[in-house]
């Protein structure tokens, strides 16, 4: 994927330059438009999970397994980055937008397989793509205490940096397979060398939870997701982090 956004290097380019140009698609040719571009985004190997229409004329919002891309009526022309609406009030971020959306899809369906360290009075709650290799998700996990004394429960979600193989990814999956998850992830993120050898026996969403991840616009761990699906790269201290969740009211 890396490799194929690298390629791009400008926002768009043709991606099947041969193909010859076709008349821009009416509301009628959807259906057609829709299968053209899921046909044209399978040869990069991407799984087109949703495709709508963007507030641009001609230009299709496509949700995949890779994030989130604009396609062209014709769909022979790949844009990737962020689109903004200018309105009155000033520029919209119309790409965060939908991707809050599946953001908080994403939350609601991995609920129940997060790890949880929780406020005992919870006035905020945020969820946090992590990582045992980071050092910034350590020091994030070793100021638990903190976040939790203000009132910010965290969830944790698995993303790990190297992909689905590997020893960081072992070792997430050791942590969600622990019978006390919480020492787990915090033995992991003081430098612990968690015992691997019983993880193939073990069903944790790790690599769904990283697919999620990929699929939401996740780069580099951590990643704090809000309530309302913005995410906000990198580490921010607890008071930081206070003061950006104060601002959202």
């Amino acid at each position: 994927m890396k490799a194929i956004i690298a390629a791009l290097g400008i926002l768009s380019l043709s991606v099947f330059a041969s193909e010859p140009a076709k008349a821009p698609a009416t509301q009628s040719q959807d259906k057609g438009v829709h299968a053209t571009i899921k046909a044209n985004l399978k040869r990069l190997n991407f799984e087109v999970t949703d495709i709508s229409e963007s507030p641009a004329k001609n230009v299709y919002q496509v949700i995949t397994n890779q994030g989130l891309f604009y396609v062209g009526a014709d769909g022979d022309m790949l844009i990737h980055g962020k689109m903004y609406q200018l309105t009155e009030k000033g520029p919209v971020n119309v790409t965060e937008g939908a991707l809050a959306k599946v953001r908080l899809d994403g939350m609601k369906q991995f609920e129940n397989s997060m790890i949880v360290f929780p406020a005992k009075d919870e006035k905020y709650k945020v969820t946090v793509f992590t990582d045992t290799s980071c050092g910034y998700c350590r020091k994030l996990h070793s100021q638990m205490q903190a976040y939790n004394d203000l009132g910010i429960t965290v969830r944790y979600m698995a993303f790990p940096r190297s992909g689905v193989q590997g020893p960081t990814f072992e070792q997430l999956k050791a942590i969600w397979c622990a019978k006390d998850q919480q020492k787990a992830m915090t033995d992991a993120k003081s430098g612990e060398r968690l015992d691997t050898s019983k993880v193939a026996m073990c069903d944790a969403p790790i690599a769904e939870q990283y697919a999620l991840g990929v699929k939401v616009g996740v780069s580099g761990t951590p990643a704090i997701m809000l309530d309302d699906g913005v995410m906000i790269p990198g580490y921010q201290d607890p008071h930081q982090l206070l003061q950006t969740l104060l601002s959202t009211q």
